[in-house]
């Protein structure tokens, strides 16, 4: 090899040496860190907190409002009143049924049995 090569590669491998512990001690600070981040999200998972700062925190997401025709807003609102009373309907036929089943005396009383185990 020349000469000039040679003190080439001479003073990148120094350059690169150089920069290898600032490299070296730059990735360590980000390592660190993200351990420190992480760190601070597990603790502040496992405390509990007051109703009241869970409640403030948690902001509700703004309904998007619909671009609808009030034609269409009155048929889906109709749509939906049927459907609720459906519903309301439903839910009173099947306690009423179950209702009067629960608490109805029974229908008379019992026939004695046909073929008794003492012979009479």
């Amino acid at each position: 090899m020349k000469n000039r090569n040679l003190k080439k590669k001479i003073r990148r491998l120094e350059k690169r040496l150089q920069e290898g512990p600032k490299k070296l001690a730059k990735l360590k600070q980000r390592l660190q860190a993200a351990e420190a981040a992480k760190a601070r999200k597990k603790s502040a998972a496992k405390s509990p907190k007051p109703i009241e700062a869970r409640k403030s925190g948690a902001v509700k997401k703004a309904k998007k409002k619909l671009n609808l025709s009030p034609e269409r807003r009155a048929q889906l609102a109709a749509a939906m009143k049927a459907r609720w009373a459906a519903k309301r309907a439903a839910e009173a036929n099947a306690k009423g049924a179950s209702g009067d089943n629960q608490h109805s005396p029974p229908p008379g009383p019992t026939p004695p049995p046909l073929n008794r185990p003492d012979g009479v």
